[in-house]
C-alpha cells in the first residue's frame, strides 16, 4: 500500500450501507449478526445492523470487511476502563 497507509492509520469506507471496509483494527472484540465491536488504533468501534457477517479479516495489516445492513457506526473512547470502573464500584457495593 505504499508509504501512505500503515498499521497506525485508521479509515472507514462504507459502500451503499452494505459493506464496511475498516483499516487500523487491532482486535475484533466481539461480533454477531447484529453487532461488531472492534478495537482500532483510534478507540473502540461499534457497528450495528442486521445480517452482519465478516467477509475479510487481515490480522497482519489490521483490515476488516463486514457486509450486511449497516444501521450505525459509533466510536467509544475506552470501553475497558469504563468496565473496570463499573466492576470496582460493584465490588465495593457487594463486599
Amino acid at each position: 500500500m505504499g508509504d501512505y497507509m500503515n498499521i497506525n492509520t485508521h479509515s472507514i469506507n462504507v459502500i451503499d450501507r452494505n459493506i464496511v471496509n475498516i483499516s487500523g483494527v487491532n482486535k475484533v472484540e466481539n461480533f454477531d449478526k447484529q453487532e461488531f465491536l472492534l478495537e482500532t488504533v483510534m478507540g473502540f468501534l461499534n457497528i450495528k445492523g442486521e445480517m452482519l457477517e465478516m467477509i475479510k479479516l487481515d490480522t497482519i495489516e489490521g483490515n476488516v470487511s463486514i457486509k450486511g445492513n449497516i444501521s450505525s457506526i459509533i466510536y467509544y473512547e475506552n470501553i475497558k476502563k469504563k468496565k473496570n470502573k463499573e466492576e470496582s464500584m460493584m465490588s465495593k457495593l457487594f463486599r
